[in-house]
């Protein structure tokens, strides 16, 4: 993937736009140095001939001073340009990392199930560090080097024209050379960044997982994967250090052998009376200013070769896509919900390392890898049901295209869920049972849209979740799962996941409703007080009390509880037992489960095996018919039964 010029234009544009203040006073600041660095060298040059010649003290003495107080001037001008830059560069890297982290949480987890999170972590920060140098002094160094070149060679131009022409010449092969070794330097940079990323992803991956590795022995394995990772980082990090290097030593090469050959014309001049020895001087002086230039931009050709590998990888994460069109406009009540599942079927996408660009006829990861989108049909081709129209509108509308997948009859082997059809009435609650893997988490993952089917229809109160804003319908619904996010922050923000519209007194009646008081009076500053990362400072039962705290807060119509009290003890269950019969009132719930106190709430039942519906039907009905699988259950015990 290469990147245009257009590209490094359009994103420096984008992010230094808004910091254009700091980013002309960096420039005018940049044009006085230049100007002063060009005035001291005829400063210098004046005083060698006076020097030389008319021996005028008080005439020297003035020139010394005015050397001296623009070199001084100088300084103090580098100084504010190297505070600006910086300034600017953490500025732009900063907006550019996180518009990149937004983006990345915005993916849908069939991208982030192909990640680890430490190479997510060295592709935002790692890779825009890179770029900190780009944003804060590439364009201004380089325009600055330019102006300040090319004053250099208008400068030996008016001193005499076969010096101004062979210094062209030298610059002209210089940058020619460049142009073509950049191409070249490039890949290893890129390769190096790749190699980076993975390594820093495994060991992410393995530090939060320290517990396990060091409990079952695993150390040994863990430094085995390391140092295979840290071999294929090590000669692909010299390749990229060395071309680098090399780039720079060419340039000093050519820069030395070009610099010879103009002092040689130089002193020819001289001996042949063209000018004096000051002249020389100024000449020679001049060719040093030029080499600063040049010696720069041959580090901005490092600079530029590791911020375009950086570009190339951020700009991949950026142009990634969401498998997940979020293009609903319907909105919901706040009541409690109906839904309801309509011939679904469903897999979990794969990973596609050479995925074709979105657009009609190609593959798509919303459907399921291997399923082609159907193109536009007409005629008899065109399907008339009921189910090809979204919902929503007062009049139907056939989905698009790109929405309508194609049903791969051969492809099912890998499917989680087979056709699986049900209704829930608001104000119902649906026990939802099965063995580990039968497809119960699957359902609720599809309810957020965490993916979506691969084949059939899902409504929530009537509604398409296709024409349901995505953040608006995750607001609708709360879930509770066995594994309980904490954050290194105050008791409040884990409650209220940063709203900070929530009242401090309504978060407290929250935490005494699920019988959280006595833990709650005990912390040290209140709802202040910081969770350890992790919160590994709870019990496990607090952590999943707290979890329904966010739940009430977040008063949603629709309510799953995915095994939520699985991992309380009796006496801990038993508190909570009151607060989830609150929390159900007039609201709609799907509740995954393997204990019979849990499942008596329940108004449905349906029982999944390897992703087909055993059964389904209304709990009273169910428990009552000696040949149902659900009263079976009843009689040997859930736990028995599902092997929990």
């Amino acid at each position: 993937m290469q990147i245009s010029r257009n590209y490094y234009v359009s994103t420096l544009i984008k992010y230094l736009q808004p910091l254009w203040h700091q980013s002309l006073l960096l420039l005018i600041l940049l044009l006085l140095g230049i100007g002063l660095r060009l005035l001291n060298p005829q400063i210098l040059a004046a005083f060698i001939d006076i020097a030389t010649s008319e021996a005028d003290f008080s005439r020297l003495i003035q020139l010394a001073l005015m050397f001296l107080g623009i070199a001084l001037t100088t300084q103090l001008i580098s100084l504010l340009e190297t505070y600006l830059a910086a300034d600017i560069g953490l500025q732009a890297t900063n907006r550019l990392r996180a518009n990149l982290t937004l983006h990345c949480l915005q993916l849908d987890m069939s991208f982030h199930n192909q990640q680890t999170p430490g190479a997510l972590i060295e592709r935002i920060d790692g890779d825009i560090s890179q770029l900190n140098h780009f944003f804060s002094r590439f364009i201004i160094d380089f325009c600055g080097n330019s102006i300040f070149a090319i004053g250099v060679l208008i400068a030996l131009f008016y001193i005499d024209w076969r010096i101004g022409i062979t210094a062209i010449a030298l610059v002209v092969i210089l940058v020619l050379t460049s142009e073509h070794i950049n191409k070249i330097v490039i890949p290893y940079f890129q390769a190096e960044r790749a190699s980076s990323a993975s390594l820093f992803g495994f060991l992410g991956e393995r530090l939060s997982g320290t517990e396990d590795i060091s409990a079952n022995g695993a150390t040994a394995y863990v430094m085995h994967r390391f140092y295979e990772r840290s071999r294929d980082l090590f000669p692909k990090l010299v390749k990229s250090q060395t071309f680098g290097a090399g780039v720079f030593s060419i340039w000093i090469s050519l820069f030395t052998l070009g610099k010879a050959v103009i002092l040689g014309v130089s002193i020819t001049l001289f001996l042949n009376n063209a000018f004096a020895i000051g002249t020389v001087y100024l000449i020679y002086r001049y060719i040093e200013l030029l080499q600063q230039p040049i010696q720069k931009f041959g580090r901005q050709i490092q600079d530029l070769q590791k911020a375009s590998a950086a570009l190339i990888r951020v700009r991949e994460l950026l142009t990634t896509q969401s498998s997940l069109l979020d293009i609903g406009q319907t909105t919901l009540t706040q009541q409690a919900l109906s839904v309801s599942f309509h011939h679904v079927d469903f897999r979990y996408p794969q990973s596609q390392p050479d995925q074709a660009p979105l657009g009609r006829g190609c593959r798509f990861g919303v459907w399921g890898v291997g399923e082609e989108i159907a193109p536009t049909t007409s005629g008899s081709q065109a399907s008339s049901s009921q189910d090809d129209f979204i919902a929503g509108d007062s009049k139907p509308r056939p989905i698009p295209s790109s929405l309508h997948p194609i049903r791969d009859p051969n492809a099912t082997s890998d499917l989680v869920l087979r056709d699986i059809s049900f209704s829930l009435s608001p104000n119902s609650i649906l026990g939802l049972l099965g063995r580990t893997g039968s497809g119960k988490t699957s359902i609720t993952r599809l309810l957020l849209r965490l993916y979506d089917p691969t084949q059939g229809t899902i409504r929530l109160d009537g509604v398409n979740l296709l024409d349901i804003p995505i953040t608006q319908l995750r607001e609708h619904i709360g879930i509770v799962t066995q594994e309980i996010q904490l954050f290194h922050a105050s008791v409040r923000n884990n409650l209220t996941l940063f709203e900070s519209s929530i009242p401090d007194a309504r978060i407290e009646e929250m935490i005494q409703e699920v019988g959280l008081g006595d833990w709650y009076q005990s912390l040290p500053q209140g709802l202040d007080t910081i969770l350890a990362p992790g919160g590994s400072g709870l019990s496990a039962g607090q952590a999943q009390l707290l979890a329904f705290v966010r739940v009430f807060l977040k008063n949603p119509g629709l309510v799953i509880l995915d095994e939520a009290s699985s991992r309380l003890d009796p006496a801990t269950e038993q508190l909570l037992t009151k607060a989830i019969d609150r929390l159900l009132v007039g609201r709609t719930a799907i509740i995954i489960a393997h204990r019979l106190a849990t499942v008596k709430r329940a108004d449905q039942i349906m029982i999944l095996e390897d992703g087909h519906c055993l059964e389904y039907g209304q709990r009273q009905e169910l428990a009552t018919n000696p040949q149902s699988r659900f009263a079976q259950l009843l009689q040997i015990g859930l736990e028995e039964a599902f092997g929990t």
